[in-house]
């Protein structure tokens, strides 16, 4: 069988194709109508699922606020201050808590003025984040010393 156009199907396929498309978009305006409300549910899914998770993160927020502790520091009062840069000394078990500082002055939005009471000179003072500062209730620092003894034999 030769066919003059390539673009035309014979009688049986054609009428196969055109009864396969009416069974497949049997009506166009009901097939419109439902992938409209898949649609809004889709959406609808996505909102909710919006509001369950803004809804927890607030949860989880307030929950952490209150667990805060607000740090109220005063002049003369004496504070733990945390080094960071204990890394270079040996022990993992040793405090990064450093010696009890006294506070000079408390500067806004949380920095805080030190000054060391064993100090020669007390005019040496620095200015500290209030975040690394912890209230010194008193008592006897217990400290771990470790000595490495360098053998070069």
């Amino acid at each position: 069988m030769v066919y003059d156009k390539s673009c035309h199907l014979p009688v049986e396929m054609e009428y196969k194709a055109y009864w396969a498309l009416k069974f497949f978009n049997f009506d166009e305006a009901a097939s419109r109508e439902q992938r409209r409300l898949q649609l809004l549910k889709l959406e609808e899914m996505r909102l909710t699922a919006y509001e369950s998770s803004k809804l927890y993160k607030e949860k989880v927020k307030k929950y952490h606020d209150k667990k805060l502790l607000k740090n109220d520091f005063q002049p003369r009062q004496q504070v733990l201050f945390f080094n960071l840069r204990l890394k270079l000394f040996p022990g993992k078990l040793k405090s990064k808590w450093s010696e009890p500082f006294t506070i000079k002055k408390v500067q806004p939005y949380g920095a805080v003025e030190l000054c060391d009471p064993q100090s020669k000179d007390p005019d040496r003072t620095w200015v500290a984040n209030g975040q690394r500062l912890k209230q010194y209730h008193g008592g006897a620092m217990e400290r771990l010393n470790t000595a490495l003894c360098l053998d070069p034999g």
